[in-house]
């Protein structure tokens, strides 16, 4: 009896074996990409994840993924803080999207005041590339202050401005680049 008990061991045993072991074989194939163009090189993999904004992020840094352009060459970017340079700025963050000014009363009223914050959310120049918020800041005779969100006319004023300066940035980078393409290097080194 006990040798007919570990005969049905050894086949037990036998044949788990065989069947993780063609489990682990079978896994191990060829890999394939399942879509898109991989670059042969690491460095051309550096370089395209770093055009397009992709990377590392440490303790749930910005997530945020995509086409993002320098900010010099950036109309959008540039356009902002062209119209916002009237006013102190407290943030401006390329990376993050964001330009965030100071508290800015213009002395009508000393005890109200506004903070104008643009997000990006891309760098196409289009209306809905830009979120604007307005905070209104407005403190009472015992030094209580209230902030609240505002929607307001200079919400819209500032997407306009902005937007028609973007434009003719924009228009006025691509020409210089198209010029530059047509220059011919001197021969004369």
């Amino acid at each position: 009896m006990m040798n007919l008990l570990s005969k049905y061991h050894k086949r037990f045993y036998f044949f788990t074996i065989l069947i993780f072991s063609l489990c682990i074989f079978n896994s191990c194939g060829i890999y394939k990409p399942t879509g898109g163009k991989v670059p042969a090189r690491a460095q051309d993999r550096v370089k395209k994840n770093l055009e397009e904004g992709k990377g590392l992020t440490l303790f749930g840094g910005n997530k945020a993924g995509g086409t993002f352009q320098f900010a010099s060459a950036n109309p959008m970017w540039r356009a902002t803080l062209e119209i916002l340079d009237f006013l102190p700025l407290a943030n401006v963050d390329y990376s993050g999207g964001i330009v965030a000014t100071e508290w800015y009363n213009e002395g009508t009223s000393a005890d109200e005041s506004i903070k104008i914050t643009v997000r990006f959310l891309s760098n196409e120049v289009r209306s809905d590339a830009l979120k604007i918020i307005v905070h209104r800041k407005k403190c009472g005779t015992d030094r209580s202050c209230s902030v609240k969100k505002i929607s307001s006319i200079l919400e819209n004023e500032l997407r306009l401005e902005i937007l028609k300066k973007a434009v003719t940035l924009a228009a006025g980078y691509k020409k210089t680049v198209k010029e530059r393409s047509f220059e011919r290097p001197d021969n004369n080194d």
